[in-house]
């Protein structure tokens, strides 16, 4: 089984080699005293894709993007026209040749000339997106999470392995990382700045995120699935899998490892039981536990703007590590640096180049993200779900068939006492 072959703490104290260990890791692409121009090709042209090239073309002069592939059509154009009138439309080379649509579009994309694979769909396409951006040698922009259920991120994990034995690039959109103040917070708290730490909280309480108003008629299952991906949870994960994981995967990252063991719970408050809402809850809570023994008390939830009255609800996104000496917000010990957004792509490139350290984040963000499914199976199920368990669990939410008609049947929403963990 592969994860008796996969290091549990594998290597999220760190993603990157010291200085001593720089290396040009495609040295055709250093061309004399200037920078190469590396070629990026995009996946998933959405809200997401888009702000994704934008940060990579602000941080770095010498990209361009020249492919692009998406399920719909509409969505490639409409968000190509945009690109197009930025600032950098010039390094927006993508001709009506390089445009790939449909659901093998990707595999186009991962075989044309290009050096970067940008991955921005939907989080359940993620596994086999970036498995065969690896197996086609290209270095990846990877956005959070990695996947929506344990196959998958098994099936990520083995391709993250490849990556690092090819000494392929691998960045994640898990912007923390490069953010200068949670760097220098973290590496703080790590050399005693608050002492032994003693507990830790994580709070994500924002908006629903709804991608379509609702179904029109022309829409078959699969596309209307796609088209409202937030609500169905095989291709979203649901909130604590597609948006708690940034608290979540900071947590880790703090502590050097992942947790052992979680009880969750969670339900759904407000969602109404239609079509348009899915099957994926509003809310829900986790009590992690480490291997030294300190909890994670950790809640999400995806509430209204306002009540009827016009109050608007309340909203708030934050940490608190305690120590023994003192605590601290995650930022509060380090200095504000350029946008984390931007600067994970900056990174990436020096990475690319050999300019800085070699960066593989692949196994961080596996382990986050199977960190979350495992709080998530928690509270569907009504268990207290392990890491071992959930590394050993068979789930596998993808559809067996793709196709805009697709029939997809309406999923149930998971209720305890029902719901089965496999």
């Amino acid at each position: 089984m592969l994860e008796k072959a996969l290091s549990r703490r594998s290597f999220l104290t760190g993603s990157t080699a010291g200085a001593a260990t720089f290396t040009i890791v495609r040295p055709e692409l250093v061309r004399g005293a200037a920078p190469a121009k590396l070629k990026a090709g995009l996946i998933g042209v959405g809200g997401r894709g888009t702000g994704a090239v934008d940060n990579l073309l602000t941080g770095n002069d010498n990209v361009e993007v020249v492919a692009m592939a998406d399920v719909f059509e509409d969505h490639l154009e409409r968000n190509l026209a945009r690109l197009k009138q930025r600032k950098f439309a010039d390094r927006v080379n993508v001709g009506p040749e390089h445009r790939f649509v449909g659901f093998e579009a990707y595999k186009k994309l991962v075989a044309s000339d290009i050096d970067i694979v940008m991955l921005c769909t939907p989080p359940g396409y993620r596994p086999e997106h970036f498995e065969a951006a690896i197996n086609a040698g290209k270095h990846v922009f990877c956005e959070k999470p990695i996947a929506t259920d344990p196959v998958g991120v098994r099936r990520f994990m083995a391709a993250c392995q490849k990556a690092r034995e090819k000494k392929l690039t691998v960045m994640s959109g898990s912007q923390r990382r490069s953010a200068t103040e949670y760097i220098e917070t973290v590496e703080k708290i790590q050399n005693g700045a608050i002492g032994d730490i003693l507990a830790l909280y994580s709070t994500y309480l924002s908006g629903p995120v709804m991608h379509a108003k609702a179904r029109e008629a022309k829409w078959g299952d699969m596309e209307w699935q796609h088209r409202n991906w937030y609500s169905f949870l095989w291709i979203c994960g649901d909130q604590i899998v597609e948006q708690h994981y940034h608290n979540i995967d900071f947590m880790n990252w703090v502590m050097g490892t992942h947790p052992v063991r979680v009880v969750a719970s969670g339900g759904v408050a407000w969602r109404p039981r239609e079509e348009l809402y899915g099957n994926i809850y509003d809310h829900l809570a986790s009590d992690f536990v480490y291997p030294n023994g300190v909890h994670l008390s950790s809640v999400c939830r995806q509430y209204p703007p306002a009540d009827p009255a016009g109050n608007k609800l309340y909203r708030r996104v934050d940490d608190l590590i305690v120590g023994s000496k003192g605590r601290s917000t995650g930022t509060d010990l380090g200095t504000k640096g350029i946008n984390s957004q931007v600067q994970e792509h900056i990174n990436m490139v020096k990475s690319i180049l050999g300019q800085g350290p070699y960066i593989n984040q692949g196994m961080a963000v596996a382990e986050s993200t199977m960190t979350c499914i495992m709080a998530r199976e928690s509270a569907y199920s009504g268990l207290e779900i392990t890491w071992d368990m959930i590394m050993k669990s068979q789930q596998d939410l993808q559809p067996k068939a793709f196709g805009y008609s697709q029939k997809m049947e309406m999923p149930p929403l998971p209720m305890p006492g029902q719901y089965k963990f496999t």
